[in-house]
């Protein structure tokens, strides 16, 4: 897009922080570039995407006319984050925030979307430049641009964004163009709000003072984070992690996202490029066990309603959930493709929607209801209308565990009796019972009993390989699978049991590669054919569930060296995606909520064996 006139280069993956308002996100790079930003939700259509396309994409840059060190931070504790710019003849710095409103009501309403970019003289004299090209629809609608006296308006048939500007701004092929000169002291203020169609536009009057929106929003975010109640090791990696996982709530229903990002590859050039922005049941199950652990309750209880919300509705794919929602609770996320993008340093197609949404993946069974057997015990208990639909789910596991489905890693080839499926079919059935007991709900036990006990015979049957000494897979395959590493932690084998001691030996023998594990074998003599063409990196929460695994295994020296190898695979703002290629360097979307909670788990139950204690769980 015309008018910068230095040639475009698409970033690493890993060199962004994230900003948002618990409504959607946008990425800043260490170059000050907002290159994916989607307006008004997670899951709207891209108006920054220059991530996916450099040419076509859409871009908001605020940084120094001319080239130098960058570095980026998060004021403590917080999602506000500092752009410096350090160069011979002065240092400037960005902040980059979205306001995170409370001043209104959340019962399913959203609050504007703005995002706050206030620049400050630090040293010297810099010449900053600003540059907004927006690509609204993901570059499909096109927009026009109107110069205002406070700043520039762009319109589209997608919305409108209402650029405000203390400096002039002029408009060049589409562009809002700024060039201007900050001296120490000085800070100037820009914010780029959403419009929807008849929302009205601001008015001269209209002006923005920065400080303050940023003092509410570090008042907001240190205030959510003084709920925690962790104090042992690592606690900074734990903290930011929690307000990564913050992030990627959806405030106005209680959703939680698998990540904020779409179609970045698993491998550069290749075709393993997924949209993220839904909300996946076992993902947000997960990450509801984390907030927990953390003493966050406030999420958890509002992930718990828009769960309930959906075990309550009539329409199915498969089974009583499907895989994964939309975060307004749609069921339909159609996959198609952006073929006029070329993605991200070529890596094509470029997906939106998710095709595996259909899918039958039964591992979610035990994922959700483990979550809300905790949440009844360490929250609130749940009412006997949510417990007649959590009854109705375990029944139906009950009838449908031996069932062939696509599995945790969502294969598009066959189906297969995975072993990690009915693992979790077990965790159903055992959490359903326990919560029964505890509550003294009304449940058909012998017959659940008798399932869950037939579903642990089966694995041990079935999912142990004799000849390896390991669980694989899937009934019937030599093939290992990293997922086997979470038997212990669900509490289905004893974690010094003989099998899982060899099972993890030879886990780390087939699948690890300096301390990183990848999910299952892709090639060689025994492989995962997951019906998905190329390659792709090491799986970063296969890395933690290791880490896991080995510390309840009573292994803590090689627990904590893989721990602490992993830490140095995030980014320079402790950011994790989903996958680390073979030079260290992030795959995936970004960031990842199965990562983070990977990583707090990990770091918990770590921290409680270092201490003699037994982390509760």
């Amino acid at each position: 897009m015309g008018s910068d006139s230095k040639p475009r280069m698409y970033r690493p993956i890993e060199s962004c922080g994230i900003i948002g308002n618990l409504q959607s996100v946008a990425l800043v790079s260490t170059e000050g570039e907002i290159d994916w930003c989607c307006l008004p939700s997670f899951d709207s259509p891209s108006i920054f995407g220059a991530i996916l396309d450099q040419g076509k994409g859409g871009y908001f840059r605020i940084a120094p006319v001319t080239e130098g060190v960058n570095r980026q931070m998060y004021l403590p504790e917080t999602n506000v984050l500092m752009t410096r710019f350090l160069r011979p003849d002065g240092v400037a710095e960005v902040l980059d925030f979205m306001p995170v409103r409370d001043d209104v009501v959340w019962a399913g309403a959203q609050a504007p979307s703005e995002i706050i970019r206030i620049v400050r003289g630090v040293r010297g004299v810099t010449r900053i430049r600003l540059d907004c090209s927006p690509a609204f629809g993901y570059a499909l609608a096109p927009h026009d641009t109107e110069v205002r006296p406070w700043g520039c308006l762009f319109r589209s048939e997608q919305g409108s964004l209402a650029l405000s500007s203390p400096v002039p701004i002029a408009e060049e092929n589409g562009h809002a163009i700024a060039e201007f000169t900050i001296h120490p002291k000085e800070s100037f203020t820009f914010s780029l709000r959403f419009l929807e169609h008849g929302e009205p536009t601001p008015g001269g009057h209209d002006t923005v003072d920065g400080e303050i929106l940023m003092d509410q929003a570090v008042k907001y975010w240190r205030g959510w984070l003084s709920r925690c109640t962790y104090t042992g090791r690592w606690r900074e990696r734990i903290i930011r992690s929690a307000l990564v996982l913050k992030l990627l709530t959806f405030r106005p229903t209680g959703a939680i996202v698998a990540a904020p990002t779409c179609s970045l590859p698993e491998e550069v050039g290749g075709t393993r490029n997924w949209d993220y922005r839904y909300t996946w049941i076992r993902d947000a199950a997960f990450t509801v066990y984390a907030f927990l652990r953390l003493g966050f309750t406030e999420e958890a209880t509002a992930f718990m309603g828009w769960l309930e919300s959906r075990i309550h509705e009539q329409e199915r794919v498969n089974g009583p959930l499907n895989v994964m929602y939309a975060i307004d609770g749609r069921h339909d996320l159609t996959e198609f493709t952006l073929d006029h993008f070329e993605g991200y340093r070529g890596s094509r197609p470029v997906r939106v929607g998710n095709g595996a949404y259909n899918q039958l993946q039964l591992d979610i069974y035990g994922e959700v209801v483990d979550s809300i057997d905790l949440y009844d015990k360490h929250v609130t208990p749940i009412s006997y209308s949510f417990w007649k639909q959590v009854r109705v789910m375990l029944e139906w596991v009950a009838a449908n565990w031996q069932q062939p489905d696509e599995g945790l890693w969502e294969v598009r080839s066959q189906r297969q009796h995975f072993i990690y499926s009915k693992l979790q079919c077990w965790v159903a059935l055992d959490r359903g019972l326990r919560l029964a007991a505890r509550r003294s709900l009304p449940l058909n036990r012998a017959h659940l009993e008798q399932e869950r006990d037939k579903v642990f015979e089966w694995i041990m049957t079935h999912g142990w390989d004799a000849d390896q000494q390991s669980f694989v897979q899937a009934a019937g395959t030599k093939a290992l699978d990293a997922a086997n590493l979470l038997m212990p932690l669900v509490h289905f084998i004893a974690p010094t049991d003989p099998r899982m001691l060899s099972t993890i030996d030879r886990t780390i023998e087939a699948l690890v590669s300096d301390s990183l594990v990848y999910r299952y074998q892709l090639h060689g003599e025994v492989f995962t054919d997951d019906g998905i063409s190329g390659g792709e990196g090491t799986f970063s929460m296969c890395t933690f569930w290791l880490v896991e695994a080995l510390t309840r295994a009573g292994r803590l020296e090689e627990a904590r060296l893989i721990f602490e190898k992993m830490l140095t695979y995030c980014n320079h703002l402790g950011l994790y995606s989903e996958e680390i290629g073979p030079t260290g360097e992030s795959l995936g979307n970004i960031p990842q909520a199965f990562t983070h909670l990977g990583l707090v788990s990990a770091a918990l139950n770590l921290n409680a064996r270092l201490d003699g204690r037994e982390y509760a769980s």
